[in-house]
């Protein structure tokens, strides 16, 4: 035991009860503990409060050993207090046969002491304490597993919707951007442009947040302070919560830097407050909190609320997917899944503290970096020349295709559109001029994009590389290649987007070879 011994006694007699307390004192337990005789003496013990063990008297003026058990099992199935679940209830009896006592362990006793044998209950609650603990540790493991192996069929099937989603939304955006920008100013038809703009990037969102609880989210890690992440955060937090909460920063001014996405840590930053502006409708204080520990290995990152607190129920399903204690049409159930995803797969870990009626804190632990942060890149001037470029796009959705097309061509670029990777090396062969850039998909039908430009740049060397990708696990055939001459664009992505990385690789300064 780690400190004192929490008993829960079903004794009606203080006699007794009193010689159980000498007699654990004697073998080294000097127990905290609290008698009850009644039935509802009993249930309200175990909700006011939690127990290492129950020891229950078989035979009481009006109550027994027996249903004891049954309201144990009462509380149990109720869930309200899950350390019940590995109580040890043991009868210390003087009146108990060998037939009763059989039938109670049956019904879930877990042993029975004579009250002439006092000598061995204290052994048998140690012995029941180990037994209990083992079980509360196979149970953490299995639950862990469980956890995982959802998360993973849950994370396959997202990213497989994530694909096919992607691609139907750049479509969307794609003609979206198309039609705004062939309507004029002030044309009544630009609102229901922008709405279906709108909605094409709620769903995008929708599709970021799947892949990012799965862990298949595209990090983009830079060496950063959490204090800079929170503070640039802060300029929309404040309108996101509204006036009627106090909002607090407590940032430490030595704070360690760290190695994350910092758009995804911004996101985690806005989830937990915006659950938090929830738990506080009549108002409260939100209070966000960054510090240095474990030495100066971690950083932490600590969002805190006055709020209503949660129940238990809610904090053993805190981060499983789409589970949400809002009403219908208020919640989606992945703003904390998605919270995990993103702190999980940047390296650290997230823990939650609640009370009900008194507030939730959850605590973000990331691993501190030596490294320097790098300065801000300068801006480039954009080169008014004409553009001149030949583009080899490789694209086996149709419509994804089309919409790359006209607006490559419509910025300038000769585009040789193909939808297959066979068709682009046939075309690359029978293309008299130069391929400055191959713009491809990852995955292709017979050959993925990887194993494409190593053929194309084999023949044409002068070749650059855009990736695209609607589902980040294909992420691992690119195998690392990035750098200059080689980009990755996520699909959904818009004209702009296309347009910017096209010419931000075709910009890009190669190095020198030796």
């Amino acid at each position: 035991m780690s400190g004192p011994l929490r008993l829960l006694l079903v004794e009606d007699s203080e006699l007794d009860a009193r010689l159980i307390l000498r007699a654990l004192g004697r073998s080294g337990l000097l127990p905290h503990h609290r008698r009850v005789a009644t039935a509802d003496e009993l249930r309200a013990a175990l909700r006011d409060a939690r127990w290492d063990v129950l020891l229950s008297d078989h035979a009481l003026p009006g109550f027994s050993s027996t249903e004891a058990l049954a309201v144990l099992d009462e509380e149990r199935a109720a869930g309200h207090t899950p350390e019940l679940v590995d109580l040890p209830f043991i009868i210390v009896s003087g009146t108990i046969g060998e037939e009763t006592a059989v039938e109670a362990m049956r019904a879930g006793a877990r042993d029975y002491i004579l009250k002439e044998r006092l000598g061995r209950l204290a052994p048998a609650i140690e012995r029941e304490l180990r037994e209990a603990r083992g079980r509360r540790q196979r149970r953490e493991v299995e639950e862990r597993l469980q956890h995982a192996q959802k998360m993973e069929c849950v994370g396959r099937l997202a990213g497989g919707v994530a694909h096919d989603f992607n691609n139907l939304l750049t479509a969307f955006v794609g003609y979206g951007g198309l039609l705004r920008k062939r309507l004029p100013d002030g044309d009544m038809r630009l609102r229901y442009v922008e709405g279906m703009l709108e909605a094409a990037d709620h769903g995008a969102s929708l599709t970021r947040q799947l892949l990012a609880f799965s862990r298949r989210q595209p990090l983009n890690p830079t060496v950063t302070s959490l204090n800079t992440i929170v503070l640039d955060t802060h300029k929309f937090l404040r309108r996101l919560i509204g006036e009627d909460l106090e909002l607090v920063t407590n940032l430490s001014p030595e704070l360690g830097n760290v190695k994350v996405d910092a758009g995804q840590m911004q996101q985690v930053i806005l989830n937990l407050s915006v659950n938090a502006r929830d738990a506080m409708p009549e108002g409260g204080r939100l209070t966000i909190t960054t510090a240095n520990e474990g030495g100066d290995e971690r950083v932490t990152l600590t969002v805190s609320d006055t709020g209503t607190g949660m129940s238990a129920l809610a904090l053993a399903h805190l981060f499983e997917p789409f589970f949400t204690t809002k009403e219908g049409g208020k919640g989606t159930g992945l703003g904390l899944s998605t919270v995990y995803g993103i702190v999980t797969q940047n390296g650290g870990t997230i823990a939650c503290t609640t009370e009900t009626g008194r507030g939730t804190s959850f605590l973000v632990s990331l691993p501190l970096t030596r490294e320097i942060a790098a300065p801000a890149p300068l801006s480039t001037p954009v080169s008014a020349a004409p553009i001149t470029e030949t583009v080899l796009l490789v694209e086996d959705e149709e419509r994804v295709r089309e919409i790359a097309t006209e607006v490559l061509e419509r910025c300038g670029y000769k585009v040789l559109s193909e939808g297959s990777a066979e068709g682009a090396l046939a075309r690359a062969a029978a293309h008299p001029g130069r391929i400055e850039l191959l713009l491809t998909d990852v995955v292709l039908p017979g050959m993925n994009g990887r194993e494409l430009a190593t053929q194309l740049r084999a023949v044409r060397p002068e070749a650059r590389v855009l990736y695209t990708s609607g589902y980040t696990d294909e992420l691992a055939i690119l195998n690392g290649l990035t750098g200059p001459g080689t980009l990755f664009l996520a699909k959904p992505y818009d004209p702009t987007a296309l347009v910017r990385s096209v010419r931000d690789v075709l910009n890009a300064q190669l190095p020198r070879a030796a």
